[in-house]
């Protein structure tokens, strides 16, 4: 396990398991990460010219959240520095903080044309949220 903040290990003996964190256990388990991470990897940015990318595995965690909670480019942001649920699904914000907008959009332009071209979709493995 993740060493938690002060504030987080505080309140861990009270701590009742969300809905989200259950369901971001399961999309942990289910979802085939190696395969999509190969299939967007060839149209990936790669080190060189200008920023530096962010890993595709971490962008593509973050492009799964805001697909699955309906999430826009900046709200994502705030829902990763807010949740410890979806901080704790793989994205680290210790090591590098969450992306920026622009970044999370090309993202999403890339991923977008290449899972489908790829005809693999959040839709078509059968994963989408528990509506409450």
């Amino acid at each position: 396990m993740k060493q938690l903040t002060l504030a987080a290990a505080g309140f861990e003996r009270y701590a009742k398991t969300t809905r989200r964190a259950m369901f971001l256990a399961e999309m942990e388990r289910v979802v085939p990460w190696p395969a999509l991470r190969e299939l967007i990897e060839p149209v990936y940015p790669k080190p060189g010219n200008g920023r530096p990318p962010i890993g595709v595995e971490r962008m593509l965690r973050i492009y799964f959240l805001q697909q699955w909670f309906n999430l826009s480019d900046p709200a994502v942001e705030e829902a990763l520095y807010d949740s410890l649920a979806m901080r704790s699904f793989g994205i680290d914000i210790g090591r590098e903080p969450v992306p920026d907008r622009p970044r999370c959009a090309a993202f999403a332009t890339c991923s977008n044309s290449t899972i489908s071209a790829g005809r693999c979709s959040t839709r078509c493995i059968g994963i989408s949220p528990a509506r409450g």
